[in-house]
């Protein structure tokens, strides 16, 4: 068994114990495998031990895997930021986008979103701390852009992903509070809403207790 195929076990048994430590429901909570900077042979191991969700954040580098791997049922997850001229491959090439933070991106992505596949599963990215480092949309306008979205039929609205600030938030709890309490407002307001997309190599453990149900990891699985 090779390393990276060890660590995804010990990481799966880590969130196993967490969310049993915080009575979470484990089948609820999914492990996203960030690729990106990874090689095609990397991806083709991951592949043979049956994981098939990968993050990308950069699109040329995505589409050379895209291609190279097309034959095989992955689901692919754009996880980065995203700017207009590259809604129509994104639109095209992913089963999931997480980083939607404007209602221009969802219009373009819709309006590219062939009607010959599924609906495009899209998360709206908040900027919980409000930093000029990071992409996503207010608290304020998180209800507003989701309304928008929820009427465009070339996409599925599915829930938030956001990216705190781990080094504030280790000393108050606020953001990650908030984060979970509008995930549950935006689950009463809405149908199909089901997934938090919170917490990385740095915060996962965090994430579980503040109601995540999908973990996005690449350096604690590619790097130890």
């Amino acid at each position: 068994m090779s390393k990276i195929i060890k660590n995804i076990k010990k990481i799966k048994k880590e969130i196993l114990y967490l969310s049993q430590k915080y009575k979470k429901k484990f089948p609820k909570i999914k492990l996203l495998i960030v690729t990106k900077k990874q090689k095609i042979k990397t991806l083709k191991t991951l592949i043979k031990n049956k994981y098939l969700s990968f993050g990308e954040n950069y699109l040329q580098e995505s589409l050379k895997k895209i291609k190279k791997l097309k034959k095989k049922k992955i689901k692919w997850h754009f996880i980065g930021k995203i700017q207009s001229n590259k809604t129509k491959i994104i639109a095209r090439k992913f089963s999931w986008c997480h980083t939607i933070d404007r209602k221009k991106i969802a219009f373009l992505l819709n309006k590219y979103r062939t009607n010959k596949i599924p609906p495009l599963k899209v998360l709206i990215q908040i900027n919980i701390s409000n930093e000029k480092t990071k992409n996503g949309t207010s608290i304020k306008s998180l209800f507003k852009l989701a309304k928008y979205i929820k009427n465009l039929k070339n996409l599925k609205l599915k829930g938030i992903m956001a990216l705190p600030n781990i080094r504030r938030s280790f000393l108050k709890k606020d953001e990650y509070q908030e984060i979970k309490n509008s995930f549950k407002k935006m689950k009463k307001k809405y149908k199909n809403i089901d997934t938090l997309s919170l917490g990385t190599s740095q915060d996962f453990k965090k994430s579980i207790l503040s109601g995540s149900t999908l973990i996005r990891i690449g350096k604690k699985i590619f790097s130890e």
